[in-house]
C-alpha cells in the first residue's frame, strides 16, 4: 500500500488509489465536477488540479494514481490560481439563471464559486454564447443546453452504466454542446440518474422541478420500495410531504444509481392516503376515534375466535411491511388469534419487467423477509383466498392495499363474502372500500424498520417525519389490539421489536441496529 501526505497529512492507500480519493479518506476535498466514483475518469474540468512534489506541473488529482512517498498540496498559491482559472473558464458563457434554475441550493458552480471563485467576470454579458433551453429530452429530463460544462458524466452514464448513448458531444470550440440525436431523445429506465449526477443545471427532473426548494428539504436514509432489489436510497421530504427520492451510494446493492419505477415510488406517501380511522355502516364510513375503534376491532375479533372457532379467522399479511411488523403479525395470527389462516400476498407484479441491472420482477421490499421469519407465501394465501369465498371465514385482518394478482372486481367480490374485515393500510383502493373498519398506517417515509432484500441482505429504513393526520405506526397498531387481546407487549418502537427478533429468530440472531449500520447485512440462511 504506498505511503503519501496530502497538505502534511499522512495516508496510507491501495495500489491503484487517485490522488483525488486517498485526499477523500483523510477528509480533504478537492474541488470537481466531472469526476465521478462510479464512472470512468474523464479528467476534462481541470477543477481538481494538485501540485505534486518533483512533478513539473499541476496534475488533475482524478487521474494522478497515487504512489509511495508522493508529497501532494491541494492549498498552495499556485494550485488557487490555477482552479481559480479554471472555474472563470468554465463560467464565461454560464448564464445568470441562479434565481430562476431548479439547481440552485445544490449546484457546484454555485459552491466552488463561493470557496475558490469570487472573482468577477471578465466576459461582457453580451459576448455569451446562447444554445437550447427547456429542452424536452425525454423519460422525464429537462435538457438546458446553455448552462451544461460538458463535464461529460452524462455522457459516460449513458455509455458505461445504461449503455444506452442518447446523449453526446455537438460542434466544437465555444459553441460544443451536450444533445440527443434528432428523434433519438432519451429512452432507458434509469434516466432520472443522470438529474442526480448533473453538478449544474443543465439536466434536471421534469417531476420535480420547481416543486420544493431544494434548501427546504431534509431527508432520511430509506430503502426503495419498489422491488426486491431494496435500492438505498435517501428520502428528501418538507413538511410532510415527500417530494423525492434519491439513491444512496452502497456498491453491494445499488452502486449509486436507481431506476425510474422506484424513484417515483415516493408519490405512494402523498396521494390517496387514509389518514383517519373509520367504520363502514351501511355502507357509509363513518370516521371514529382511535379510543373507540380499537376496543370494538378486538371485540369482534375475539367473539368471532369464540362462536365460529380460530379457523374461521384469518390474517393476510404484506412483503411491503417490514421485518419488525411481520414478527408482530405472525405473533398476532398465531398466538393471540390461534389461527392457522395466516399468509402473504405480493403487490400484483404490474407489467412484471425486470432487468440484469437493479429491476427486480418481485415488486415488494420484503419478500425473503417474510419468508425468513416463516410466513407462508402464495400457495397459501391462495388456500385462505379459497376459504374465504366459500364463506368459511368470518373475521379478516389484510395489512396491506391489494389482495395480490386478483383484480379490483375480483377482490370486491371475494372480500363481500368475508363477514368482517379490518384492513390495517396506507392508502385509499380496492381494500378499504371493502373493509367494514380500516385502520389508517404510516407510510414507508413515516416509519422505520428493516428490509431483506432479494440478495438475502438485511437493510434499515429511518422514519423521516411524524404520520400524516391520524395514521399510526403499523408497529404502534399491533402492539394497541395485540394488548386488547392478552398479549401484554410492552414494545415501543421497532428497535425494540428487533431486539425480540433477533432474539428468537435464527436469521437475525444477534443483530442489532448498530450491526446492520447504513449499508446493511447478509443473513443467516
Amino acid at each position: 500500500m504506498p505511503n503519501l501526505t496530502i497538505n502534511g497529512v499522512a495516508v496510507s492507500v491501495p495500489e491503484g488509489t487517485t490522488i483525488l480519493s486517498a485526499a477523500k479518506q483523510v477528509g480533504i476535498h478537492i474541488p470537481h465536477y466531472c469526476y465521478h466514483t462510479h464512472l470512468s475518469v474523464a479528467g476534462n474540468c481541470r477543477m481538481c488540479q494538485v501540485e505534486v512534489e518533483k512533478f513539473p506541473k499541476l496534475q488533475t488529482a482524478c487521474s494522478t494514481v497515487a504512489t509511495e512517498g508522493m508529497v501532494v498540496r491541494t492549498d498552495t498559491e499556485a494550485v488557487r490560481k490555477a482552479v481559480r482559472g479554471a472555474l472563470e473558464f468554465l463560467l464565461i458563457h454560464h448564464p445568470i439563471d441562479c434565481p430562476i434554475c431548479d439547481q440552485a441550493g445544490e449546484c457546484g458552480l454555485q459552491d466552488y464559486y463561493m470557496t475558490v471563485g469570487l472573482h468577477k467576470s471578465r466576459y461582457p454579458l453580451g459576448d455569451k454564447i446562447h444554445k437550447k433551453k427547456v429542452q424536452d429530452a425525454g423519460s422525464g429530463i429537462v435538457l438546458d443546453a446553455e448552462r451544461c460544462i460538458l463535464c461529460s458524466r452524462c455522457v459516460r452514464f449513458l455509455e458505461e452504466v445504461t449503455g444506452t448513448r442518447e446523449l453526446q458531444f455537438f460542434r466544437r470550440g465555444d459553441h460544443s454542446e451536450i444533445s440527443f440525436f434528432p428523434g433519438r431523445p432519451i429512452d432507458n429506465h434509469y434516466a432520472g440518474n443522470l438529474a442526480d449526477i448533473c453538478p449544474v443545471g443543465a439536466l434536471t427532473s421534469r417531476d420535480f422541478r420547481f416543486r420544493c426548494r431544494v434548501w427546504f428539504l431534509k431527508s432520511a436514509e430509506s430503502i426503495c420500495t419498489g422491488c426486491a432489489r431494496g435500492c438505498n436510497i435517501e428520502a428528501h421530504f418538507h413538511e410532510g410531504v415527500l417530494y423525492r427520492y434519491k439513491p444512496r451510494v452502497n456498491d453491494a446493492v445499488n452502486r449509486a444509481w436507481m431506476c425510474d419505477f422506484g424513484r417515483m415510488e415516493y408519490r405512494k406517501a402523498n396521494e390517496a392516503r387514509l389518514l383517519a380511522p373509520f367504520v363502514r355502516e351501511n355502507g357509509v364510513e363513518k370516521e371514529m376515534p382511535w379510543g373507540a375503534l380499537m376496543p370494538q376491532v378486538a371485540q369482534r375479533l375475539s367473539d368471532a375466535v369464540r362462536t365460529h372457532g380460530a379457523d374461521t379467522v384469518a390474517v393476510i399479511a404484506s412483503p411491503q411491511l417490514s421485518n419488525e411488523e411481520l414478527f408482530l403479525v405472525r405473533h398476532f395470527a398465531s398466538d393471540l388469534l390461534g389461527t392457522m389462516n395466516l399468509a402473504f400476498t405480493r403487490r400484483a407484479p404490474e407489467d412484471g419487467f425486470s432487468d440484469d441491472f437493479l429491476i427486480h420482477p418481485d415488486k415488494n421490499p420484503n419478500s425473503a423477509g417474510a419468508r425468513l421469519l416463516g410466513i407462508p407465501g402464495e400457495e397459501a394465501f391462495h388456500a385462505v383466498a379459497g376459504r374465504i369465498s366459500r364463506g368459511e371465514i368470518r373475521a379478516l385482518v389484510i395489512f396491506g392495499n391489494v389482495l395480490g394478482a386478483f383484480s379490483e372486481k375480483g377482490t370486491l367480490e371475494l372480500l363481500s363474502k368475508a363477514p368482517f374485515i379490518v384492513q390495517v393500510g396506507t392508502n385509499e383502493g380496492v381494500v378499504s372500500r371493502a373493509a367494514h373498519a380500516v385502520l389508517p398506517s404510516a407510510s414507508f417515509v413515516e416509519r422505520g424498520g428493516t428490509f431483506v432484500n432479494c440478495d438475502g441482505r438485511l437493510q434499515r429504513f429511518r422514519a423521516g417525519f411524524a404520520p400524516r393526520g391520524k395514521a399510526r405506526n403499523t408497529i404502534e397498531i399491533l402492539v394497541d389490539l395485540g394488548n386488547r387481546l392478552g398479549a401484554g407487549w410492552s414494545f415501543s418502537g421497532e428497535e425494540s421489536v428487533f431486539r425480540a427478533l433477533s432474539r428468537s429468530e435464527a436469521p437475525f440472531r444477534g443483530m442489532t441496529y448498530g450491526s446492520i449500520g447504513s449499508l446493511g447485512r447478509e443473513v443467516k440462511r
